[in-house]
């Protein structure tokens, strides 16, 4: 072999050595032999599952040996073996992740192989949702933008995905967002013209990813051969300069083949011919880095072959290794859903009785202030926040004009694109406090809140956190009709790795926000409508900074007959049945819970004990409610202290109408609370 020491060739591009090009053949062939070896090991039973990078390693590692290592940020897909390789990640580790053990650093066993993440290579984690990295991405260059580190220039964000990522939504709004604010981001679609069985026409019209560039101002489309190790690395070059300089991000549709099934559970000859199979082995980027090999007198043809034996025998051995570490232990499978951080404990407000008191809206406007002062990586933005609207219910007035556009801003009116960037900014250590305009309309960023914001933590084994908080106006009573007028709470107290709030006056609104802005976990801050403007919502806030803990609950009316459970609005309708139903002797305790996850069963319990009967009353619908949950615990673990059944008021099971007569008879009203008392003091 030829000595290589830092010795250019001519033919080879700028920016690499002789050494390099060899070390990229060594891990194309490493990533060839790991698929071959994790192929056979699923055969024998001892895996089960396996998405290989066979024909996508060209540009992959194109992609690696242009971007700075542990400066530069990746966001993969399943098919981004080598590209990881490239970064760092080891074969061992690539088979501590096919093979699901406790030291996987990608997870620790709890996701499927090929889903990678790396904290140390800052390769973010993984999952199997196809097209959501796209906008985590966008909000990590925008990190990005904001902190270029102890460097003259951006690190760059590399997003990749198949082609047939490229029909979600997602995408169309991350190439907007991205274009519009000139990102330092690449997006690298690894076009092999097939979606598991789907190809590439029927995916796109005319069948060409780069055309979309066109629709977006100041976004640069290329596509290259990504088969081909020099022309790839050219282009990538070329990408990443122009991100670093600030002159924005560019779209790169590199054609590539698939020469495995799309997965281990695929067989690719059910729905391509033979001839095509046939053509796209002539297209193997292996083979062309090998003929550049010889043509630039690095190895000989024997020396190919003695490397071929070489690798696949480390490959091996390197197997041997792995299945000698541990596997996860079963106290591990429900750890790292949330954080382990111990808040503070309960303490009264400091109450200057002087002051005026303040609606809930405010109240809210002045904890995102004073928080916005506290916290310098605390960042605001969503539809409409900005000054001189300051949010459609004024949430965030003066708040973009004391603290400036760069820390709270108006997005697109796109909520996927609000909660994805979000939680790539908060990846990178920022606070994101974002706002869905209506709780009706956070249902196009429902993949991005069920499958990636509240599963980061668990997913990558507390490797990556997204701490982001979603604030969201809800639920009824103000003539808002079928679309203005939801109540969400049920859905996402479903969800493992969210907390819920939802407060019902001015002060509970304060410290409640507050407390959740300094959580580490993403929170769903609910904030009724109805209640904003409301008197009897105000309250005197603190003169002091005060912060309340979430899960703590509060008696809001004293009594020792029966327990009604509520929150939110009906909270205040709850007091005014209570007082009512006082003229016939009749003491209802009114608990509201403030947060729905966790809630304090404390307090539930010691009502219980004390009443035997319990009523409980909320705004969504009975079927499926949060209700039913409170309803199903209480009955379990406190049966032997009632003395009668749980008795639940909720809405009825309909959507809610516009007509005020119409929407009154849908929602608990205070005569349905007082009848209900009455059934179950008669019971």
């Amino acid at each position: 072999m030829l000595n290589m020491e830092n010795d250019n060739i001519v033919n080879i591009p700028n920016g690499l050595t002789k050494s390099d090009f060899l070390n990229v053949y060594k891990q194309i062939l490493i990533s060839r032999y790991l698929d071959k070896k994790m192929l056979s090991l699923i055969k024998q039973g001892k895996g089960f599952f396996h998405i290989g990078c066979s024909g996508h390693e060209a540009i992959q590692l194109a992609a690696a040996y242009s971007m700075e290592k542990q400066y530069d940020w990746l966001f993969p897909y399943y098919r981004d073996q080598a590209l990881c390789l490239g970064l760092g990640v080891t074969p061992l580790e690539i088979f501590l992740l096919f093979l699901a053990k406790k030291e996987d650093p990608s997870s620790g066993g709890r996701q499927m192989p090929m889903h990678y993440g790396h904290v140390k290579h800052n390769i973010v984690t993984s999952s199997s949702s196809t097209g959501t990295q796209y906008l985590q991405a966008l909000g990590n260059a925008f990190a990005n933008m904001r902190s270029k580190l102890d460097k003259n220039h951006y690190p760059i964000t590399i997003v990749c995905s198949g082609d047939g990522a490229t029909s979600q939504g997602d995408f169309h709004e991350a190439l907007n967002w991205a274009s519009l604010s000139k990102a330092p981001i690449i997006f690298l679609i690894q076009n092999n013209n097939y979606a598991i069985s789907v190809p590439i026409n029927m995916q796109r019209s005319g069948g060409k990813i780069i055309n979309l560039a066109n629709a977006y101002d100041g976004l640069k489309s290329v596509c290259v051969n990504g088969c081909n190790f020099i022309d790839s690395f050219i282009v990538m070059q070329n990408a990443i300069l122009r991100a670093r300089n600030g002159n924005g991000p560019t779209l790169i549709e590199a054609n590539v083949v698939r020469l495995l099934d799309h997965s281990s559970s695929d067989d690719q000859r059910k729905y391509r011919t033979s001839i095509e199979l046939a053509e796209d082995q002539k297209k193997d980027p292996l083979y062309i880095m090998e003929n550049n090999i010889i043509d630039f007198k690095i190895m000989n043809k024997n020396e190919i072959s003695i490397m071929h034996k070489k690798i696949r025998n480390d490959i091996d051995n390197i197997y041997e290794e792995a299945i000698t570490y541990n596997m996860p232990n079963k106290k591990d499978s429900t750890t790292y859903i949330v954080s382990d951080d111990v808040q503070h404990n309960f303490v009264h407000p400091n109450i200057n009785s002087s002051d005026n008191s303040m609606v809930m809206v405010d109240a809210i406007n002045k904890a995102l202030k004073e928080e916005m002062s506290r916290n310098d990586k605390l960042i605001i933005f969503g539809e409409d926040v900005e000054d001189g609207k300051g949010g459609v219910f004024t949430a965030t007035r003066g708040i973009s004009t004391k603290f400036g556009k760069t820390r709270c801003f108006n997005s697109p009116l796109a909520e996927s694109s609000i909660v994805g960037v979000a939680i790539g900014l908060s990846i990178r250590g920022y606070k994101p406090v974002v706002e869905i305009q209506f709780a009706d309309y956070i249902w196009t960023a429902m993949m991005q809140i069920r499958n990636e914001l509240a599963t980061i933590r668990y997913r990558s084994n507390n490797s990556f956190i997204a701490p982001v908080l979603i604030r969201v106006p809800v639920g009824g009573y103000i003539h808002g009709g079928l679309c203005h007028s939801q109540n969400i709470e049920s859905f996402f107290a479903h969800i493992p790795g969210l907390k819920i709030v939802y407060p019902s006056t001015a002060l509970d609104a304060y410290g409640l926000l507050k407390a959740a802005m300094r959580l580490n976990d993403p929170v769903l801050f609910l904030e009724h409508k109805a209640l904003y403007r409301q008197s009897f919502a105000k309250n005197i806030l603190p003169v002091n900074d005060w912060v309340l803990p979430l899960g703590i609950g509060s008696i809001k009316h004293i009594g020792n007959d029966i327990t009604i459970i509520t929150y939110g609005f009906l909270v205040q309708k709850s007091i005014e049945a209570a007082r009512e139903v006082m003229k016939d002797n009749i003491n209802v305790e009114v608990i509201d819970l403030r947060t729905i996850v966790p809630y304090d069963f404390n307090i539930i319990k010691t009502s219980i004990k004390k009443t035997s009967k319990v009523l409980i009353v909320h705004e969504d619908c009975d079927f499926m409610g949060f209700g039913a949950e409170l309803a199903a615990n209480i009955s379990y673990k406190l049966y032997t202290y009632l003395d009668s059944p749980v008795k639940r008021l909720c809405a009825k099971n309909v959507h809610i109408p516009y007509n005020s007569i119409l929407e009154n008879d849908v929602l608990p009203q205070v005569d349905d609370i007082i009848k209900a008392i009455y059934e179950l003091i008669e019971y």
